[in-house]
Protein backbone atom coordinates (compact mmCIF):
# COMPACT_ATOMS: atom_id res chain seq x y z
CA UNK A 1 0.00 0.00 0.00
CA UNK A 2 1.57 3.17 -1.01
CA UNK A 3 0.45 6.35 1.12
CA UNK A 4 0.92 9.94 -0.18
CA UNK A 5 0.29 12.65 1.87
CA UNK A 6 0.00 16.31 0.70
CA UNK A 7 1.61 18.78 3.00
CA UNK A 8 -0.64 20.95 2.86
CA UNK A 9 -3.56 18.43 3.67
CA UNK A 10 -1.62 17.64 6.70
CA UNK A 11 -1.70 21.00 8.01
CA UNK A 12 -5.38 21.81 7.41
CA UNK A 13 -5.71 18.22 9.27
CA UNK A 14 -4.35 18.94 11.99
CA UNK A 15 -5.24 22.29 12.66
CA UNK A 16 -8.60 21.47 13.67
CA UNK A 17 -7.30 19.76 16.70
CA UNK A 18 -6.55 23.57 18.20
CA UNK A 19 -2.68 22.51 18.47
CA UNK A 20 0.60 21.58 16.12
CA UNK A 21 0.38 18.05 16.68
CA UNK A 22 1.30 14.59 14.77
CA UNK A 23 0.01 11.17 15.68
CA UNK A 24 1.47 9.67 18.31
CA UNK A 25 0.43 6.60 20.87
CA UNK A 26 0.59 5.45 24.28
CA UNK A 27 2.23 3.18 25.97
CA UNK A 28 1.43 -0.80 26.72
CA UNK A 29 0.86 -1.65 30.78
CA UNK A 30 -1.22 -4.89 31.43
CA UNK A 31 -3.01 -4.79 28.15
CA UNK A 32 -4.34 -8.19 27.76
CA UNK A 33 -5.35 -11.51 30.58
CA UNK A 34 -3.06 -13.35 30.48
CA UNK A 35 0.18 -11.00 30.50
CA UNK A 36 -1.12 -9.58 34.14
CA UNK A 37 0.28 -12.72 35.36
CA UNK A 38 3.86 -12.31 34.57
CA UNK A 39 4.27 -9.08 34.98
CA UNK A 40 7.83 -9.66 34.73
CA UNK A 41 7.56 -10.05 30.89
CA UNK A 42 5.02 -7.38 30.37
CA UNK A 43 6.11 -5.05 27.45
CA UNK A 44 5.34 -1.54 28.32
CA UNK A 45 7.35 1.06 26.27
CA UNK A 46 9.36 0.90 22.94
CA UNK A 47 11.76 3.82 21.66
CA UNK A 48 13.66 4.38 18.48
CA UNK A 49 15.30 6.46 17.31
CA UNK A 50 18.95 8.31 15.89
CA UNK A 51 20.80 9.17 19.14
CA UNK A 52 20.99 12.73 19.67
CA UNK A 53 24.38 12.47 22.57
CA UNK A 54 26.30 14.70 21.21
CA UNK A 55 29.44 13.12 19.22
CA UNK A 56 26.92 9.63 18.59
CA UNK A 57 25.15 10.77 15.54
CA UNK A 58 25.70 7.81 13.20
CA UNK A 59 24.09 5.43 15.78
CA UNK A 60 20.31 4.53 16.34
CA UNK A 61 19.00 4.08 19.92
CA UNK A 62 16.72 1.28 20.90
CA UNK A 63 15.03 1.02 24.21
CA UNK A 64 12.30 -1.52 25.55
CA UNK A 65 10.88 -1.12 28.49
CA UNK A 66 9.35 -3.91 30.85
CA UNK A 67 7.58 -4.77 33.88
CA UNK A 68 5.34 -1.29 34.47
CA UNK A 69 3.96 0.27 37.18
CA UNK A 70 6.91 -0.12 39.76
CA UNK A 71 6.36 1.65 43.07
CA UNK A 72 10.12 2.87 43.95
CA UNK A 73 9.85 1.28 47.42
CA UNK A 74 8.40 -1.61 46.19
CA UNK A 75 11.04 -4.05 48.33
CA UNK A 76 12.23 -6.18 49.67
CA UNK A 77 12.16 -8.02 46.29
CA UNK A 78 11.88 -5.14 44.32
CA UNK A 79 11.81 -5.83 40.26
CA UNK A 80 14.46 -8.46 39.16
CA UNK A 81 13.47 -10.22 35.63
CA UNK A 82 12.36 -13.55 34.90
CA UNK A 83 15.74 -15.27 34.68
CA UNK A 84 13.48 -18.13 32.67
CA UNK A 85 12.63 -15.71 30.24
CA UNK A 86 14.23 -14.09 26.73
CA UNK A 87 13.82 -10.49 26.04
CA UNK A 88 14.13 -9.29 22.20
CA UNK A 89 14.41 -6.37 19.97
CA UNK A 90 13.85 -7.19 16.83
CA UNK A 91 14.80 -5.50 13.69
CA UNK A 92 13.70 -5.49 9.84
CA UNK A 93 15.53 -3.91 7.25
CA UNK A 94 13.96 -5.37 4.44
CA UNK A 95 10.16 -4.27 4.54
CA UNK A 96 8.86 -7.78 4.51
CA UNK A 97 7.53 -7.71 8.23
CA UNK A 98 9.71 -10.72 9.03
CA UNK A 99 13.12 -10.62 11.57
CA UNK A 100 16.15 -9.34 9.92
CA UNK A 101 18.29 -9.12 13.18
CA UNK A 102 17.48 -9.58 16.47
CA UNK A 103 18.80 -8.37 19.88
CA UNK A 104 18.60 -11.54 22.27
CA UNK A 105 18.84 -10.74 26.37
CA UNK A 106 19.03 -13.56 28.70
CA UNK A 107 19.15 -12.70 32.55
CA UNK A 108 20.88 -15.05 35.20
CA UNK A 109 20.29 -14.82 38.59
CA UNK A 110 23.76 -14.40 40.93
CA UNK A 111 22.76 -15.39 44.55
CA UNK A 112 24.88 -15.33 47.76
CA UNK A 113 23.65 -16.66 50.95
CA UNK A 114 24.35 -13.57 53.47
CA UNK A 115 24.28 -14.44 56.65
CA UNK A 116 24.77 -12.40 60.66
CA UNK A 117 26.25 -13.70 63.82
CA UNK A 118 23.45 -13.32 65.76
CA UNK A 119 23.95 -14.63 69.48
CA UNK A 120 26.32 -17.56 67.83
CA UNK A 121 23.82 -18.35 65.33
CA UNK A 122 24.24 -17.88 61.63
CA UNK A 123 21.30 -15.87 60.22
CA UNK A 124 20.19 -15.19 56.81
CA UNK A 125 19.07 -11.69 56.77
CA UNK A 126 16.01 -10.58 55.16
CA UNK A 127 16.95 -7.62 52.59
CA UNK A 128 18.51 -7.87 49.32
CA UNK A 129 21.89 -6.04 50.66
CA UNK A 130 23.63 -5.78 54.03
CA UNK A 131 25.77 -2.90 53.52
CA UNK A 132 26.02 0.20 50.75
CA UNK A 133 26.39 -1.24 46.90
CA UNK A 134 28.42 0.28 44.68
CA UNK A 135 30.19 2.88 42.85
CA UNK A 136 30.95 -0.24 40.36
CA UNK A 137 30.00 -3.11 39.20
CA UNK A 138 32.33 -5.69 40.78
CA UNK A 139 31.04 -3.69 44.17
CA UNK A 140 28.27 -6.44 45.03
CA UNK A 141 30.33 -7.84 48.61
CA UNK A 142 27.13 -6.57 50.80
CA UNK A 143 24.43 -7.92 47.83
CA UNK A 144 22.76 -11.22 48.19
CA UNK A 145 20.64 -11.29 45.18
CA UNK A 146 21.57 -9.59 41.62
CA UNK A 147 21.50 -10.17 37.81
CA UNK A 148 23.79 -10.54 35.07
CA UNK A 149 23.04 -11.26 31.33
CA UNK A 150 24.30 -12.01 28.06
CA UNK A 151 23.13 -10.41 24.56
CA UNK A 152 22.98 -12.53 21.25
CA UNK A 153 22.97 -11.67 18.01
CA UNK A 154 20.64 -13.76 16.16
CA UNK A 155 20.83 -13.32 12.48
CA UNK A 156 17.81 -14.10 10.79
CA UNK A 157 14.65 -16.61 12.15
CA UNK A 158 15.13 -15.45 15.62
CA UNK A 159 15.08 -19.28 16.57
CA UNK A 160 16.75 -20.74 13.74
CA UNK A 161 19.20 -18.13 12.45
CA UNK A 162 22.60 -18.10 13.31
CA UNK A 163 23.42 -17.19 16.71
CA UNK A 164 26.31 -14.99 18.08
CA UNK A 165 27.15 -13.34 20.96
CA UNK A 166 27.85 -9.44 22.04
CA UNK A 167 30.90 -9.54 23.85
CA UNK A 168 32.15 -6.73 26.59
CA UNK A 169 34.82 -4.29 24.85
CA UNK A 170 36.30 -4.20 28.07
CA UNK A 171 37.53 -7.25 28.59
CA UNK A 172 35.57 -9.98 26.04
CA UNK A 173 33.26 -11.15 28.08
CA UNK A 174 30.19 -12.31 27.09
CA UNK A 175 28.51 -11.14 30.90
CA UNK A 176 27.25 -8.05 31.68
CA UNK A 177 25.68 -6.76 35.42
CA UNK A 178 22.66 -5.21 35.95
CA UNK A 179 22.26 -2.58 38.13
CA UNK A 180 20.82 -3.31 41.60
CA UNK A 181 17.38 -1.72 41.60
CA UNK A 182 17.63 1.97 43.46
CA UNK A 183 16.18 0.94 46.61
CA UNK A 184 17.35 4.48 48.49
CA UNK A 185 19.97 6.47 49.04
CA UNK A 186 21.43 4.75 52.19
CA UNK A 187 22.28 1.34 50.14
CA UNK A 188 22.77 3.51 46.84
CA UNK A 189 24.06 7.02 47.92
CA UNK A 190 24.96 8.11 44.19
CA UNK A 191 22.67 6.11 41.65
CA UNK A 192 23.15 8.06 38.94
CA UNK A 193 26.87 7.71 39.15
CA UNK A 194 26.58 4.08 39.92
CA UNK A 195 23.96 3.31 36.82
CA UNK A 196 26.48 4.97 34.83
CA UNK A 197 29.47 2.20 36.02
CA UNK A 198 26.81 -0.32 34.19
CA UNK A 199 27.06 1.77 30.53
CA UNK A 200 28.96 -1.23 28.45
CA UNK A 201 30.75 -0.38 25.64
CA UNK A 202 30.02 -3.58 23.25
CA UNK A 203 31.50 -5.46 19.99
CA UNK A 204 28.43 -6.48 17.76
CA UNK A 205 29.64 -9.46 15.09
CA UNK A 206 29.62 -8.86 12.28
CA UNK A 207 29.59 -5.06 12.60
CA UNK A 208 32.21 -2.22 12.16
CA UNK A 209 32.40 -0.14 15.46
CA UNK A 210 31.10 -0.51 18.84
CA UNK A 211 27.46 -0.39 20.32
CA UNK A 212 26.46 0.38 23.78
CA UNK A 213 24.27 -1.59 26.15
CA UNK A 214 22.38 -1.10 29.65
CA UNK A 215 20.03 -2.81 31.35
CA UNK A 216 18.54 -1.93 34.21
CA UNK A 217 15.60 0.17 36.14
CA UNK A 218 15.02 3.81 34.66
CA UNK A 219 12.38 6.24 35.58
CA UNK A 220 9.13 6.30 33.47
CA UNK A 221 9.17 8.73 30.38
CA UNK A 222 5.17 7.76 28.98
CA UNK A 223 3.00 10.49 30.44
CA UNK A 224 -0.97 9.70 30.94
CA UNK A 225 -3.75 10.17 32.47
CA UNK A 226 -4.15 6.47 32.82
CA UNK A 227 -7.29 6.19 34.97
CA UNK A 228 -9.80 8.19 32.88
CA UNK A 229 -7.83 6.38 29.51
CA UNK A 230 -9.53 3.18 30.95
CA UNK A 231 -12.34 4.19 32.26
CA UNK A 232 -14.15 4.46 28.82
CA UNK A 233 -11.67 7.56 28.17
CA UNK A 234 -13.58 9.32 30.28
CA UNK A 235 -11.99 12.84 29.41
CA UNK A 236 -14.28 15.87 29.32
CA UNK A 237 -14.56 17.86 26.21
CA UNK A 238 -14.26 21.18 28.64
CA UNK A 239 -10.61 19.92 30.08
CA UNK A 240 -10.05 18.53 26.23
CA UNK A 241 -10.55 21.93 24.58
CA UNK A 242 -8.83 24.66 27.64
CA UNK A 243 -5.34 24.83 26.09
CA UNK A 244 -3.73 23.05 28.60
CA UNK A 245 -1.47 20.25 27.80
CA UNK A 246 -0.22 19.46 30.71
CA UNK A 247 -2.76 20.05 34.11
CA UNK A 248 -0.50 17.67 36.62
CA UNK A 249 -2.39 14.32 36.02
CA UNK A 250 0.28 11.98 34.71
CA UNK A 251 -0.48 8.57 36.76
CA UNK A 252 2.88 7.33 36.16
CA UNK A 253 4.70 10.60 37.77
CA UNK A 254 5.94 8.53 40.67
CA UNK A 255 6.48 5.23 38.61
CA UNK A 256 9.93 3.68 37.80
CA UNK A 257 10.24 0.61 34.83
CA UNK A 258 12.94 -1.88 33.66
CA UNK A 259 15.25 -0.79 30.03
CA UNK A 260 16.81 -2.42 27.89
CA UNK A 261 18.88 -0.28 25.97
CA UNK A 262 20.83 -0.39 22.79
CA UNK A 263 22.83 1.73 21.24
CA UNK A 264 23.68 0.57 17.35
CA UNK A 265 25.97 1.88 14.54
CA UNK A 266 23.38 2.64 11.74
CA UNK A 267 24.85 1.07 9.04
CA UNK A 268 24.72 -2.24 11.24
CA UNK A 269 21.22 -2.22 11.20
CA UNK A 270 20.18 -1.08 7.47
CA UNK A 271 19.40 -3.36 4.98
CA UNK A 272 17.16 -3.09 1.31
CA UNK A 273 14.21 -0.98 2.90
CA UNK A 274 14.26 2.58 0.80
CA UNK A 275 11.94 5.42 1.49
CA UNK A 276 10.28 7.13 -1.38
CA UNK A 277 13.07 9.49 -0.69
CA UNK A 278 15.40 6.72 -1.15
CA UNK A 279 16.51 6.88 2.55
CA UNK A 280 17.23 3.58 4.40
CA UNK A 281 13.98 2.55 6.56
CA UNK A 282 13.96 -0.22 9.44
CA UNK A 283 10.99 -1.43 11.34
CA UNK A 284 11.31 -2.61 14.79
CA UNK A 285 9.38 -4.45 17.39
CA UNK A 286 9.91 -6.38 20.52
CA UNK A 287 9.03 -9.69 22.41
CA UNK A 288 9.30 -11.67 25.67
CA UNK A 289 9.10 -15.05 25.51
CA UNK A 290 8.78 -17.76 28.28
CA UNK A 291 8.90 -21.96 28.48
CA UNK A 292 6.05 -23.22 27.54
CA UNK A 293 5.86 -25.99 30.83
CA UNK A 294 5.66 -24.86 34.36
CA UNK A 295 5.84 -27.21 37.48
CA UNK A 296 5.69 -25.53 40.89
CA UNK A 297 7.70 -27.05 43.56
CA UNK A 298 6.33 -27.78 46.72
CA UNK A 299 9.29 -27.41 48.30
CA UNK A 300 10.91 -24.14 47.14
CA UNK A 301 14.34 -23.76 48.45
CA UNK A 302 15.20 -27.20 50.03
CA UNK A 303 18.58 -28.69 48.84
CA UNK A 304 18.81 -24.96 46.31
CA UNK A 305 15.55 -25.59 44.33
CA UNK A 306 13.88 -22.88 43.01
CA UNK A 307 10.22 -22.19 43.02
CA UNK A 308 9.53 -23.17 39.70
CA UNK A 309 10.89 -25.83 37.37
CA UNK A 310 10.63 -24.81 33.39
CA UNK A 311 11.25 -26.48 30.51
CA UNK A 312 10.31 -26.55 26.98
CA UNK A 313 10.49 -24.56 23.90
CA UNK A 314 10.08 -20.54 24.10
CA UNK A 315 6.75 -19.00 23.61
CA UNK A 316 6.27 -15.46 23.36
CA UNK A 317 4.10 -14.21 25.21
CA UNK A 318 4.61 -10.14 24.95
CA UNK A 319 4.85 -7.94 21.76
CA UNK A 320 4.87 -4.20 21.39
CA UNK A 321 5.48 -1.78 18.31
CA UNK A 322 3.25 1.01 17.78
CA UNK A 323 2.10 1.16 21.49
CA UNK A 324 -1.64 1.55 22.19
CA UNK A 325 -2.52 -1.23 19.56
CA UNK A 326 -3.22 -4.50 21.95
CA UNK A 327 -4.74 -1.82 24.61
CA UNK A 328 -7.68 0.40 22.67
CA UNK A 329 -7.32 -1.03 19.36
CA UNK A 330 -7.00 -5.28 19.25
CA UNK A 331 -10.25 -6.90 20.80
CA UNK A 332 -10.15 -8.31 24.16
CA UNK A 333 -11.10 -11.51 22.97
CA UNK A 334 -7.93 -11.44 20.59
CA UNK A 335 -5.41 -9.73 22.84
CA UNK A 336 -3.29 -12.92 23.93
CA UNK A 337 -3.52 -13.78 20.78
CA UNK A 338 -1.85 -10.51 19.57
CA UNK A 339 0.62 -10.53 21.98
CA UNK A 340 1.71 -14.43 20.54
CA UNK A 341 1.91 -13.19 17.29
CA UNK A 342 4.58 -12.29 14.45
CA UNK A 343 4.10 -8.95 12.37
CA UNK A 344 4.30 -11.08 9.30
CA UNK A 345 1.07 -12.29 10.29
CA UNK A 346 -1.02 -9.25 11.31
CA UNK A 347 -3.44 -10.07 8.53
CA UNK A 348 -5.98 -11.29 11.18
CA UNK A 349 -6.10 -8.63 12.99
CA UNK A 350 -6.51 -5.86 10.29
CA UNK A 351 -10.98 -5.15 10.55
CA UNK A 352 -9.52 -4.17 14.12
CA UNK A 353 -7.97 -1.08 12.21
CA UNK A 354 -10.17 -0.61 9.47
CA UNK A 355 -13.09 -0.92 11.54
CA UNK A 356 -12.44 0.46 14.84
CA UNK A 357 -14.27 0.28 17.69
CA UNK A 358 -12.94 3.02 19.46
CA UNK A 359 -14.95 5.94 18.27
CA UNK A 360 -17.92 4.55 19.07
CA UNK A 361 -16.90 3.80 23.08
CA UNK A 362 -16.48 7.60 22.86
CA UNK A 363 -19.46 8.38 21.93
CA UNK A 364 -21.03 6.54 25.63
CA UNK A 365 -18.74 9.21 27.28
CA UNK A 366 -19.41 11.89 24.87
CA UNK A 367 -22.52 11.94 23.49
CA UNK A 368 -23.30 13.70 19.80
CA UNK A 369 -20.32 16.07 21.35
CA UNK A 370 -18.08 13.47 19.36
CA UNK A 371 -19.47 11.77 16.01
CA UNK A 372 -17.73 8.31 14.63
CA UNK A 373 -15.99 8.84 11.50
CA UNK A 374 -18.24 6.99 8.69
CA UNK A 375 -15.26 5.79 6.37
CA UNK A 376 -14.32 2.22 6.06
CA UNK A 377 -11.62 0.87 5.80
CA UNK A 378 -10.14 3.56 8.06
CA UNK A 379 -7.22 4.09 5.54
CA UNK A 380 -5.81 7.01 7.74
CA UNK A 381 -5.42 3.89 10.53
CA UNK A 382 -4.19 1.41 8.35
CA UNK A 383 -0.77 4.17 7.09
CA UNK A 384 -0.92 4.92 11.16
CA UNK A 385 -0.16 1.62 12.42
CA UNK A 386 0.82 -0.96 9.47
CA UNK A 387 2.51 1.35 6.75
CA UNK A 388 4.34 3.93 7.53
CA UNK A 389 3.70 7.59 5.87
CA UNK A 390 5.02 9.26 3.08
CA UNK A 391 4.38 12.91 2.58
CA UNK A 392 5.00 15.00 -0.24
CA UNK A 393 4.24 18.70 -0.90
CA UNK A 394 1.95 19.72 -3.63
CA UNK A 395 4.41 19.12 -6.73
CA UNK A 396 4.76 15.54 -5.76
CA UNK A 397 8.30 16.41 -4.20
CA UNK A 398 8.91 13.83 -1.14
CA UNK A 399 9.06 16.08 2.27
CA UNK A 400 9.32 12.93 4.54
CA UNK A 401 8.76 8.90 4.17
CA UNK A 402 9.06 5.99 6.32
CA UNK A 403 7.26 3.82 4.47
CA UNK A 404 9.43 1.56 3.08
CA UNK A 405 8.63 0.68 -1.05
CA UNK A 406 6.37 -2.35 -1.21
CA UNK A 407 5.93 -2.63 2.47
CA UNK A 408 4.28 -5.27 3.93
CA UNK A 409 1.67 -3.93 6.29
CA UNK A 410 2.25 -4.65 9.89
CA UNK A 411 2.47 -3.14 13.18
CA UNK A 412 6.32 -1.53 14.29
CA UNK A 413 8.10 1.67 14.35
CA UNK A 414 9.55 2.34 11.45
CA UNK A 415 12.53 4.53 11.33
CA UNK A 416 14.12 6.91 8.36
CA UNK A 417 17.81 6.81 9.39
CA UNK A 418 18.72 9.45 7.32
CA UNK A 419 16.75 12.11 9.12
CA UNK A 420 19.14 14.07 11.30
CA UNK A 421 18.93 13.72 15.24
CA UNK A 422 17.71 16.81 17.32
CA UNK A 423 19.57 17.40 20.25
CA UNK A 424 16.93 17.37 23.64
CA UNK A 425 16.80 20.86 24.34
CA UNK A 426 15.53 21.15 21.10
CA UNK A 427 13.09 18.51 20.78
CA UNK A 428 9.74 19.46 20.14
CA UNK A 429 7.35 16.82 21.61
CA UNK A 430 4.83 17.19 18.88
CA UNK A 431 7.27 15.76 16.28
CA UNK A 432 6.75 16.05 12.57
CA UNK A 433 4.15 18.08 12.02
CA UNK A 434 5.49 20.38 14.58
CA UNK A 435 8.15 20.54 11.89
CA UNK A 436 10.44 17.90 13.96
CA UNK A 437 10.89 15.45 11.82
CA UNK A 438 13.28 13.61 13.77
CA UNK A 439 10.28 12.29 16.30
CA UNK A 440 7.01 10.55 16.27
CA UNK A 441 6.02 8.97 13.47
CA UNK A 442 9.43 8.52 12.71
CA UNK A 443 10.43 6.32 15.26
CA UNK A 444 9.77 7.51 18.59
CA UNK A 445 11.35 9.42 21.19
CA UNK A 446 11.18 9.49 24.74
CA UNK A 447 9.96 12.98 24.92
CA UNK A 448 7.38 12.43 22.13
CA UNK A 449 4.09 13.41 23.29
CA UNK A 450 2.04 9.98 22.99
CA UNK A 451 -1.61 10.24 23.80
CA UNK A 452 -3.60 13.54 22.92
CA UNK A 453 -3.20 12.84 19.09
CA UNK A 454 -4.08 9.44 19.02
CA UNK A 455 -7.20 10.26 20.76
CA UNK A 456 -7.85 12.82 18.39
CA UNK A 457 -6.61 10.91 14.98
CA UNK A 458 -9.26 7.69 16.38
CA UNK A 459 -11.80 10.60 16.02
CA UNK A 460 -10.86 11.46 12.22
CA UNK A 461 -8.29 14.34 12.46
CA UNK A 462 -5.83 12.18 9.97
CA UNK A 463 -9.10 11.71 7.34
CA UNK A 464 -8.27 15.05 5.26
CA UNK A 465 -5.14 13.42 4.52
CA UNK A 466 -6.92 10.57 2.36
CA UNK A 467 -9.42 12.93 0.69
CA UNK A 468 -12.07 12.51 3.51
CA UNK A 469 -13.83 14.86 5.67
CA UNK A 470 -13.03 14.70 8.95
CA UNK A 471 -16.74 14.77 11.14
CA UNK A 472 -15.00 15.97 14.55
CA UNK A 473 -13.48 19.33 12.76
CA UNK A 474 -12.79 21.31 15.73
CA UNK A 475 -13.69 19.04 18.50
CA UNK A 476 -10.32 18.18 20.53
CA UNK A 477 -9.58 15.39 23.05
CA UNK A 478 -6.89 16.27 25.66
CA UNK A 479 -5.75 14.05 28.29
CA UNK A 480 -3.65 16.82 29.63
CA UNK A 481 -0.61 15.07 31.14
CA UNK A 482 2.94 15.93 28.93
CA UNK A 483 6.85 13.93 29.72
CA UNK A 484 8.62 15.77 31.99
CA UNK A 485 11.36 16.42 30.06
CA UNK A 486 13.69 17.61 33.24
CA UNK A 487 13.47 13.88 34.16
CA UNK A 488 15.17 12.87 30.32
CA UNK A 489 19.01 12.66 29.56
CA UNK A 490 20.84 14.03 27.03
CA UNK A 491 22.67 11.15 26.96
CA UNK A 492 22.71 7.23 26.69
CA UNK A 493 20.46 5.56 28.11
CA UNK A 494 18.62 8.69 27.79
CA UNK A 495 15.67 7.53 30.00
CA UNK A 496 16.24 9.18 33.55
CA UNK A 497 17.37 7.87 36.63
CA UNK A 498 14.68 5.38 38.71
CA UNK A 499 13.27 7.21 41.53
CA UNK A 500 14.76 6.24 45.21
CA UNK A 501 12.66 4.44 47.23
CA UNK A 502 13.70 5.92 50.46
CA UNK A 503 15.71 9.08 50.29
CA UNK A 504 18.06 9.74 53.51
CA UNK A 505 18.10 13.31 54.77
CA UNK A 506 21.98 14.08 54.51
Amino acid sequence: MNIMLKRSALVLALAGLGMTATLSHGSSHREAPFITEIPKVDGSDFYLFRSYEAGREDFVTLIANYLPLQDAYGGPNYFDLDADAIYEIHVDNTGDAVEDLTFRFQLTDVTSDIELDVGGEKVAIPLKNAGAIGPGPADVGAVQQRQTYSVKLVQGDRRTGSVMAVTNNADGSETFTRPIDNIGTTSIPDYPAYAAAHVYDMAIPGCTGSGRVFVGQRKDAFAVNLGKIFDLVSIPLAEATNGIRDDGIDDLADKNVTAFALEVPTACLTGSARSASGDPVIGAWTTASIRQARVVNPSPGANGKGATVEGGAYAQVSRLGMPLVNEVVIGLRDKNAFNASEPKDDGQFATYVTNPTLPQLLQIVTGEAVAEPQVFPRVDLVATFLTGLTVTDDTGAVLFSNQPGGVQASDMLRLNTAIAPVDLASQNDLGLVAGDAAGFPNGRRPVDDVVDVALNATIGALLPLFGETNPNDGVSLDDGAVTDQTRLLDSFPYLGHPLAGSVTAM
